[in-house]
This record gives structure tokens, C-alpha cells and sequence, in this order.
């Protein structure tokens, strides 16, 4: 059983929603991840996607776009984020890491060496946010030969037959987006959510996974009501943002375990 799909059948036996948490690679710095990482896993995150960086993140909102931009100028490639998986691994990291990116970066250093580098640094799947199921199969095959998820998002503006097709390719999960826009905290959750989770739900048996917008307990509450784990990635670069430098790993460390139930809320 892969690491992924162990994580959710564990979160099924303990009765409980999972946490999948979103850090940019380099962001702060590359000692800052090798850090959060570990204190995402130990506030409650079940899953860690790792952000690939990339120019032209058209899914992001300014949040994420800054943190990728940022990570650019430090010199983060997809090369030294197969590195930061290999390190995490090395560090006793034991949880699912999925790298998060474009198709670009990883077409230009080519799908079956970044695949198969990949694995033997530790990932377990892949997420192109950009690329179309229909064109996915080169990916989809280097993932298969190497044991990897590629896990494809789907949106509410999917049709039946675009639902079926991811269905019918994915592994690992699906990530379903919450909204028709970009990443970003926002204060609600999209009416419609449960109605569109529930077209997904009828045509997978896998696991499905809310992402784009989560950031509170009842965000996080809600979820958990229709879906197997929720996505958060801007709250937590919005939450390192406001920290002093030396307390971002112990800041993201309470956060998760406020999202997730584990504290309670300051009052």
C-alpha cells in the first residue's frame, strides 16, 4: 500500500478528516521548510504537497505567487526540490510528500527522469495543476512505471464526462477546487460545494480532497462533512508572513492543530 492511500485508509479507521498542507519549496528559505514540514506533520497535516516554483503559477492567488517568486530568486528548481524530499526522508520524515507545480518545469526536465528522480528521493505523487487530463497520459505513464500518484484536479464548472475522465486515470486522490477562481483564504465557503463533491464522489471510489479558499476550524469542519481531507496552503504562508522569523515552525505547528481541532482557539 502506498503512503497515500495508507494515510486514508487510517484517517477512515480513526473516524477523522485530514489535514493536506501546502508549503512553496524555498519559502522562506529551504532550512525554513526542511523545518515547517516536519511541524505541519507533528500540529496534525497528514500530507504535505510541496510547491514546485514556477513564473507562471495561473492557478495562484498574490499569496502563493509571492511565496513562489520569492523561492525563484533564492535559485529553487525542481532539481533542489527532489533534494528537499530526499533531505526530509533522510530527517525521519514519514508522511506522504506530493510535489505541486506546472507542467512546464517538469517537461523541460523531462517526465520519465523527473519521475523516476522523484521516487528515489521519497515523493509519492505528482500534481500539474495545469495540465489537462486529456494530455496527461506521458505523465501518467512515467508515474505508473515509477509508482507515483498523479493526482488531477477537478473543478464545479466540470462537466460529467471531464468527472468521469479524471476518475477514470486518477490515483492517490482527487482534488476537488472549492471555487471557480484562484488560491487564496476567503472568509466562506462557495455555495454549491456539497452538490459538486457529491457529482465527484458518485463516479470515484477514491478519496477526495477540498482544496482552494480553506483557512478556519469551521472551514475545515465543514469539509470534513462531504469530503476525506482538506487543502491548505495560503493560510499558511499567510501565518508564516506574520511570524517572527524564529517562530514560524512553532506559529505553523499551532496553526494546524487549531485547524484541525487539536487547540483550541485563542480567545
Amino acid at each position: 500500500m502506498s503512503r497515500i492511500a495508507a494515510a486514508f485508509s487510517r484517517l477512515r479507521d480513526e473516524r477523522r478528516t485530514g489535514l493536506v498542507a501546502f508549503l512553496t519549496v524555498g519559502y522562506p528559505s529551504l532550512d525554513d521548510t526542511l523545518r515547517l514540514v516536519p511541524a505541519l506533520i507533528e500540529g496534525g497535516a497528514d500530507i504535505v504537497e510541496l510547491g514546485v516554483p514556477f513564473s507562471d503559477p495561473l492557478a495562484e492567488g498574490p499569496t502563493i505567487q509571492r511565496s513562489s517568486h520569492h523561492a525563484l530568486l533564492q535559485g529553487v528548481t525542481p532539481g533542489v526540490c527532489l533534494e528537499v524530499v530526499a533531505k526530509l526522508r533522510e530527517a525521519g520524515v514519514e508522511a506522504p510528500l506530493i510535489l505541486m507545480g506546472y507542467y512546464n518545469p517538469l517537461l523541460a526536465y523531462g517526465l520519465e527522469p523527473f519521475s523516476g528522480d522523484a521516487r528515489r528521493a521519497g515523493a509519492d505523487g505528482i500534481i500539474a495543476v495545469d495540465l489537462p487530463p486529456e494530455e496527461s497520459h506521458p505523465l501518467r505513464d512515467a508515474c505508473r512505471k515509477n509508482d507515483l500518484d498523479l493526482i488531477y484536479l477537478l473543478a464545479p464548472t466540470s462537466t460529467d464526462e471531464r468527472i468521469g475522465l479524471v476518475a477514470s486515470l486518477a490515483s492517490g486522490f482527487v482534488y476537488c477546487v472549492s471555487v471557480t477562481g484562484v488560491t487564496g483564504a476567503r472568509r466562506e465557503l462557495p455555495e454549491g460545494l456539497s452538490s459538486f463533491v457529491s457529482r465527484v464522489r458518485a463516479r470515484t471510489p477514491l478519496p477526495l480532497a477540498v482544496g482552494f479558499g480553506i483557512s478556519k476550524p469551521t472551514h475545515f469542519r465543514a469539509v470534513g462533512r462531504i469530503a476525506d481531507a482538506a487543502v491548505i496552503g495560503s493560510a499558511i504562508i499567510d501565518e508564516i508572513d506574520r511570524s517572527d522569523p524564529s517562530e514560524i515552525a512553532g506559529k505553523v505547528k499551532r496553526y494546524a492543530e487549531v485547524v484541525t481541532g487539536r487547540r483550541r482557539a485563542a480567545v
